[in-house]
C-alpha cells in the first residue's frame, strides 16, 4: 500500500561499477526527510531458461539484463532482480525449506522465514480479476491457494503461487506488495546457476510493481560506457537539463490475440539512416486485426526486434552506407541471438569501429537516434582469423516468431526516458546518462 503524504524521500546510490538507481518516493513521514541510501542497479548476463516469461516475450541463449538488489520479507532477506518494464508479474525464486529460521542466500527466497508472508487464497478477488492479463490464467491448487504458471514458448515453465510480503528499497518500506513465490523449475536449458533471485514486473498490468505502488511516473537512464546511471521511481520535481519529447501511449481495449495490453506501446512512424527517412509503408507500423505489429519499450529485452519487412529495409540501406566500411561476414547460416543476421568482421588489433551512419527511430511526436558503438556488438567469444565478429544491434523479430516491434535497453542508452502513467506518455530526450546521473546523485 502506498501511504498518502506530500514529503518526499531522496534514494541516491553511487555507480559502485554498475547502474545506481535513485528512488523518489513519497512517504507518510509527518516530518520530511532526506535520507542517502546505497542500492547498486548492476547488468548481469543471464543463462537461457533461468528467466520463464510468457511465449509473447523475446528469448535468447543469454540476455545482459538490468538487475537491483532489494530485500523482501521479515526479518529481512537480500534477493536480486531483474528489472522488466515488459513483464506484469513480479516473482522470487523460493525454497519452502521447513525450518523457519533459516533464511536462504541468493538465489532463493524462504517465505517460511517471514513472518509478514501471506498466499492469496484462491478466492480472493486478487487471484479471480487482477490476474486476468496473466497469458496463462491462474487456478486454484490443492491447499485453495491461487496458483500462477509462467512459461515459454520452448516449454520451459516456472509455477508456484501469489503471496503477499514487505519489499523493502533501502530504508522505504512496502508492505502487502503480491508477486508469484515460484518454487517449481522445467527448463531445457542445463545452464540455470544465475545468482538472481527473481523478476521485477513494471508493466501496465494490475500487477505491476509500479501499479501496486501506484506509482504516478518513473524514469531512467543508461549510460553507454559503463552502465552507470539512474532509475527513478515517482515525481523528479527537478530540472536535470533539456527538454524531453513526448509521445502518447497507445491503448486498445478490446482483447487480440497478439496484442499486450500491459506494455508500453507507442506509435512508430519510420526509420532514418543518416537522416534519411526510408520509404517504407505507414501501413507496416499499425497493429492490425490481430494486434500484430504493435511498437513496446522493454528493459527486459537487451536489443531492437522488427517486423521482417522493416528490418530488411533498414538492413539494406544500413548495408549499403556501410559498404567499403566493414567487411560483412560472409556466412549465411550464423544469426546472432537468432534474429540479428547482420554482421561484420573487425580487425582484433583495431583500436576503435569506423564511424557509422546513424539509425533514428521515429515516433509520433519523439525521436529515438542511435549512434556510434551503440549500432554493433561485439559477439563474446567468436573470432574468425584475426578477427572480432561484431553484429548490427537491430534484429528481425519475424525470425524469434513474435509478431511486434521491441525496443530494448541498448538502444535506449544515453536516453532520458521518461514514463508518465497519469498522462499517458513517454518522454524521450538524448543525454550524457553519466553526467546526468552524477548532477542527480549530487542532490543527495
Amino acid at each position: 500500500m502506498r501511504p498518502k503524504t506530500t514529503c518526499t524521500n531522496h534514494i541516491v546510490l553511487t555507480p559502485c561499477f554498475s547502474l545506481a538507481i535513485l528512488l523518489i518516493l513519497r512517504t507518510s513521514l509527518t516530518r520530511c526527510e532526506a535520507k542517502t541510501l546505497t542500492l547498486p542497479l548492476k547488468s548481469q548476463v543471464i543463462p537461457s531458461g533461468y528467466l520463464p516469461r510468457p511465449p509473447n516475450k523475446l528469448r535468447f541463449n543469454h540476455n545482459v539484463s538490468l538487475t537491483i538488489s532489494i530485500t523482501v520479507g521479515t526479518p529481512p532477506q537480500n534477493v536480486s532482480m531483474v528489472i522488466d518494464t515488459g513483464s506484469e508479474l513480479s516473482w522470487l525464486h523460493c525454497n519452502n525449506d521447513t525450518n523457519a529460521n533459516r533464511v536462504m542466500p541468493d538465489p532463493f527466497f524462504n517465505p517460511n522465514a517471514s513472518s509478514t508472508y501471506s498466499p492469496i487464497p484462491c478466492s480472493s478477488s486478487t487471484c479471480t480479476i487482477r490476474t486476468r492479463d496473466f497469458p496463462i490464467p491462474a487456478s486454484c491448487d490443492s491447499n485453495n491457494l491461487c496458483h500462477a504458471t509462467l512459461s515459454y514458448a520452448d516449454a520451459s515453465s516456472s509455477e508456484g503461487n501469489l503471496a503477499s510480503d514487505t519489499l523493502r528499497f533501502g530504508s522505504f518500506v512496502n508492505r502487502g506488495v503480491i508477486f508469484g513465490c515460484m518454487n517449481s523449475f522445467y527448463t531445457t536449458n542445463s545452464e540455470s546457476d544465475s545468482n538472481t533471485t527473481g523478476l521485477m514486473g513494471m508493466n501496465l498490468g494490475s500487477l505491476s510493481l509500479v501499479s501496486q505502488l501506484k506509482t504516478p511516473k518513473f524514469s531512467y537512464c543508461i549510460s553507454g560506457s559503463d552502465f552507470s546511471g539512474i532509475l527513478l521511481l515517482g515525481e523528479s520535481n527537478f530540472s536535470w537539463g533539456g527538454s524531453l519529447n513526448y509521445t502518447s501511449l497507445v491503448q486498445i481495449s478490446t482483447p487480440l490475440p497478439y496484442f499486450d495490453r500491459s506494455a508500453y506501446t507507442v506509435q512508430f512512424k519510420g526509420i532514418k539512416v543518416s537522416d534519411k527517412l526510408l520509404n517504407i509503408s505507414d501501413n507496416l507500423f499499425v497493429p492490425d486485426h490481430t494486434g500484430a505489429g504493435q511498437t513496446m519499450f522493454d528493459l527486459g529485452t537487451q536489443f531492437t526486434f522488427l517486423l521482417g519487412p522493416v528490418y530488411n529495409a533498414l538492413r539494406d540501406e544500413f548495408l549499403n552506407q556501410t559498404n567499403g566500411t566493414l567487411r560483412v561476414l560472409d556466412d549465411p547460416n550464423f544469426a546472432f541471438q537468432i534474429a540479428m543476421d547482420l554482421c561484420y568482421r573487425v580487425p582484433m588489433n583495431r583500436s576503435e569501429l569506423p564511424e557509422l551512419p546513424s539509425v533514428s527511430l521515429v515516433f509520433e511526436g519523439a525521436e529515438m537516434r542511435v549512434s556510434g558503438d551503440q549500432l554493433l556488438y561485439r559477439v563474446p567469444g567468436l573470432v574468425r582469423g584475426n578477427d572480432s565478429v561484431y553484429c548490427f544491434t537491430f534484429g528481425n523479430s519475424d525470425l524469434l516468431g513474435v509478431e511486434a516491434f521491441i525496443i530494448g535497453h541498448h538502444q535506449q542508452q544515453n536516453m532520458w526516458m521518461e514514463f508518465d502513467l497519469v498522462k499517458q506518455r513517454v518522454g524521450l530526450a538524448h543525454a550524457q546518462c553519466d553526467l546526468v546521473g552524477q548532477k542527480l546523485l549530487g542532490l543527495g
